[in-house]
C-alpha cells in the first residue's frame, strides 16, 4: 500500500490566506475556511525538550501526545533513574510531562523520547546553579546502599552515611522514601557524579541554634537533655542543637568502669553545667552534681573510731576496698587486716565478704576513708585458701589513694621489727643444736690457727692436749664438707667459749 502525502497548504501558497484571529490555525482556501494542521506541528530536532499529555499507560510504555503527527512513545526503562518502576506509579493519565527527543522515527516510524533524560537535562542544570550559590538542593531517598543513600534529584546523587546526620545514624533504612535536602559538595558532569551532604545543611542550620543556647547557658545551671552518643571516656548530651559532655569521672559518685554501665542513648537525663568554653564551643556537664553526695552524709554521721558493716569490693596488693555506703568505698590497708602479718590480702578476705570495720581516717577534702577490720573488738576472721583473682579483676590501674601515712605507719614498722627479732631468737636458739659430732675440743681446734699466728706460744699448750691434735683434722674435714655448719660453729663460739677457750686466751 502507498502512502499518499498531502502538499503543505500555509500562508505563503496562492490562493491560500490565514484567517484574521485564528493565530494561523484556520486558512480560507478558495472562499472555503479550513484548519491548518501544520500551524499545530511545532518544529524540533533530536535532542529538544518537548512538552504533551499522557494519553494512554501500558506495562511497558507510555504514550504522550506532544502536538506532533503521531504520538511519542516512552519506554519504561526511559521514566525514571529508579529500576524496575512500574509507568502507572511515575505518570498519570492526562499528566503534563516534558520528554527528551531521543529518535524522530525509529525503524517502526515511531516518535522515541525521554522522560528520565528531560529530568535530567534540567536537574543538572538547577544542581550546578545550586553548587555555585551553595543553595541546598531537594530531592528523595530512593536506594540505601552500603555506605550511603542514593538520593533521586533528577540525577542519581549519593549521600554518604557520614554526611546524613550531625551523628552517626545507625539505621539507614529509616529515611528510606523520605524528602530531604542536601548540599552539593561535589559535582563530575562527565562522569555524572553528584555527591550530596546532609550534614552540611543541619549544621548550617543548628549553628544559630548554637549561639542561642551558648548564650543562654551559665554553669551551674540544671538543664535537661537526651543521651546522643555514647564513649569510653563518657557521654554526649544533646541540649536542643548543641551536645555537651558528661566525663566518666561526672557520671557517678561511685566508681564506674564504662558509661554504658549507667547510661544509654536516647535516655533523658539532668546534667549540671560545670564549665562553658565559648570560644570553642564546648560545654561540660556533670551528672552526679544532681544527685545526693554519700560523701556529705559520712561527714554528718560518722566519726573516727565508730564501727560500721561493710561489703569488700576490691582485693589489691596492699589491701582491699570496703563499701560502707552506695557510693562510698574505705582501704582497709594489709596492715590493718588481722593482728598476724598478712602477706597476701586474699588469706583473709574475698571480694563480696561482709566485714564489720572500724573508722580510722575521714579526710572530707579529698574524699579518702581509712579503715580496720583487726581494729574491731571480737572480729578474727579465718584464714583461707588464696583464690587467684579473675580476668575481670585488674588492679594494675588502681590509682594512688594519697592516705595518711600517720594511720598505717606505726603498724608498718611494728611487724618488721618483731618479725626480724623472732628470726633471731630462732637462730639462737637453733644454734647449740647444729654441732653434734663437734665437741668442746673443736672451738679450740678451729680456733687455733688464729692463736698461731698472733700468739706461737700456744702451741706448746696445744702440743699438751694430745686428743685436741687427733680430733681437730676431723672436725675441720666435717667443716669444710659442710659451710653452714662451719658457720654455725663459729656462731657458738661468739655467743658461749667454753672455758677451755678462755684458759687458752688467758695463756696468750
Amino acid at each position: 500500500m502507498s502512502t499518499i502525502t498531502a502538499p503543505t497548504i500555509n500562508e505563503d501558497t496562492v490562493g491560500v490566506k490565514v484567517v484574521e484571529g485564528s493565530n494561523g490555525l484556520l486558512l480560507e482556501i478558495d472562499g472555503k475556511i479550513v484548519p491548518n494542521y501544520d500551524a499545530t506541528i511545532h518544529p524540533f530536532t533530536e535532542g529538544d525538550v518537548v512538552t504533551g499529555h499522557v494519553v494512554r499507560i501500558d506495562n511497558d510504555e507510555v504514550l504522550v501526545d506532544i502536538g506532533y503527527k503521531s504520538e511519542g512513545v516512552i519506554p519504561a526503562n526511559e521514566l525514571s533513574i529508579r529500576k524496575s518502576v512500574n509507568p502507572s506509579d511515575e505518570v498519570e493519565l492526562g499528566e503534563e510531562v516534558d520528554a527528551l527527543v531521543l529518535t524522530k522515527e525509529d525503524q517502526d516510524g515511531r516518535l522515541i523520547l525521554s522522560k528520565k533524560r528531560a529530568r535530567f537535562e534540567k536537574a543538572w542544570r538547577r544542581i550546578e546553579a545550586a553548587a555555585q550559590s551553595g543553595e541546598p538542593v531537594e530531592g528523595s531517598v530512593i536506594e540505601v546502599v552500603k555506605g550511603g543513600l542514593i538520593i533521586d534529584l533528577g540525577v542519581r546523587g549519593f549521600l554518604p552515611a557520614s554526611l546524613v546526620d550531625i551523628r552517626r545514624v545507625p539505621n539507614l533504612d529509616e529515611y528510606m522514601g523520605t524528602q530531604i535536602d542536601c548540599k552539593v559538595i561535589e559535582l563530575n558532569r562527565s562522569r555524572n557524579n553528584v555527591v550530596l551532604s546532609r550534614r552540611a545543611v543541619l549544621e548550617e542550620q543548628r549553628k544559630e541554634d548554637r549561639e542561642r543556647i551558648l548564650d543562654r547557658l551559665q554553669p551551674g545551671q540544671v538543664v535537661e537533655g537526651v543521651i546522643s552518643n555514647i564513649v569510653d571516656f563518657g557521654a554526649f548530651v544533646d541540649l536542643d542543637g548543641i551536645d555537651g559532655l558528661i566525663h566518666i569521672s561526672e557520671l557517678s559518685w561511685s566508681h564506674v568502669n564504662h558509661p554504658s554501665e549507667i547510661l544509654n542513648i536516647g535516655d533523658t537525663v539532668s546534667v549540671k553545667v560545670l564549665d562553658i568554653d565559648r570560644n570553642r564551643q564546648r560545654i561540660s556537664l556533670g551528672l552526679k552534681q544532681t544527685q545526693e553526695d554519700p560523701w556529705q552524709r559520712v561527714v554528718d554521721t560518722y566519726n573516727i573510731g565508730d564501727e560500721l558493716e561493710g561489703t569488700v569490693t576490691k582485693v589489691v596488693t596492699f589491701g582491699a576496698f570496703v563499701e560502707i555506703l552506695d557510693g562510698v568505698e574505705g582501704l582497709v590497708h594489709i596492715s590493718e587486716l588481722a593482728q598476724h602479718h598478712v602477706e597476701n590480702p586474699r588469706e583473709i578476705i574475698q571480694p563480696g565478704d561482709p566485714v564489720r570495720v572500724k573508722i580510722l581516717e575521714i579526710d572530707s577534702e579529698r574524699r579518702r576513708l581509712s579503715l580496720s577490720i583487726k581494729r574491731v573488738e571480737g572480729q578474727v576472721l579465718p584464714v583461707r585458701p588464696i583464690i587467684a583473682p579473675t580476668e575481670d579483676e585488674n588492679y594494675d590501674d588502681v590509682p594512688d589513694l594519697g592516705l595518711s601515712e600517720d594511720v598505717f605507719a606505726p603498724v608498718a614498722e611494728e611487724a618488721p621489727v618483731a618479725e626480724e627479732a623472732a628470726e633471731a631468737e630462732a637462730e639462737v636458739a637453733e644454734a647449740p643444736e647444729a654441732p653434734v659430732e663437734a665437741p668442746e675440743a673443736e672451738v679450740e681446734a678451729v680456733e687455733a690457727p688464729e692463736a698461731e699466728v698472733e700468739a706461737p706460744e700456744a702451741d706448746v699448750e696445744a702440743v699438751e692436749a694430745p686428743e685436741a691434735p687427733v680430733e681437730a683434722p676431723e672436725a675441720e674435714a666435717d667443716v669444710a664438707e659442710a659451710p653452714e655448719a662451719q658457720e654455725t660453729v663459729e656462731a657458738v663460739a661468739e655467743v658461749e667459749p667454753t672455758p677451755e677457750a678462755e684458759a687458752t686466751a688467758d695463756a696468750e
